[in-house]
């Protein structure tokens, strides 16, 4: 289906919910997607979101009640404050749209409930705009933003959006970082684009920890509180 993309100009989406089992089927079916409240995404540069995210949630904030400076800084070691970059494009050796297809099948047999949903939009990162999708709401409530990051990541490393839910979002890609250097500049983006992954992801909570677990893995997930 993301192969037909040119074709037919409708981006496929597997559409997850708040909860499946829900008859409203949040926030798709509730209506809780906001279109018109978003601007432009080739209005935002990728590299100047991530940096200045990266500034903001690196802050060290002494009336910090969840983490000490001390804390805070060891979470992004072994940068700490310092933004180091974007990590460097790979280049795919398979098929990104046949990848895309792949983890979609994967994921609907752990999301049975999922629905697809159809965007007229030229990219996958796009289509999350078009759509009026609102999962880091949290954070930033202007979802081109994030596009613009996801469709730098199309670029550079041959990711596909597949699915997306109330505060989720999926990607394929089909060239993840192989090197530890790697890993963490990627972790370094995941950091700045969702830092809840690393926050209140799987122990430690730590940049370094969660670059391990990107070395070589063909889907990305992201979840914003």
């Amino acid at each position: 289906m993301h192969a037909a993309h040119g074709g037919t100009g409708q981006w496929p989406l597997l559409l997850d919910a708040l909860d499946p089992e829900d008859a409203e089927f949040r926030p798709w079916g509730s209506g809780e997607i906001f279109p018109e409240q978003m601007s432009a995404v080739a209005s935002h540069d990728p590299a100047d979101l991530l940096a200045t995210w990266w500034a903001r949630y690196t802050a060290v904030d002494e009336d910090d009640d969840m983490l000490s400076a001390d804390r805070r800084l060891a979470v992004t070691a072994p940068f700490g404050q310092s933004w180091p970059g974007r990590a460097p494009r790979r280049e795919a050796v398979m098929s990104a749209d046949q990848l895309a297809a792949d983890y979609a099948e994967v994921f609907l047999s752990d999301h049975p409930r999922s629905r697809l949903g159809l965007v007229t939009a030229a990219s996958g990162a796009e289509a999350l705009t078009t759509a009026g999708w609102s999962g880091p709401v949290n954070y930033d409530n202007d979802t081109a933003k994030f596009s613009a990051v996801v469709g730098d990541w199309e670029n550079r490393f041959g990711a596909r959006v597949v699915a997306v839910g109330f505060s989720t979002l999926h990607l394929s890609v089909a060239a993840p970082p192989t090197t530890k250097e790697d890993a963490l500049l990627v972790a370094a983006e995941h950091f700045a684009f969702c830092p809840d992954n690393i926050w209140q992801g799987r122990q430690p909570y730590t940049l370094s920890a969660y670059a391990e677990r990107l070395t070589g893995v063909h889907n990305w997930g992201f979840w914003w509180d």
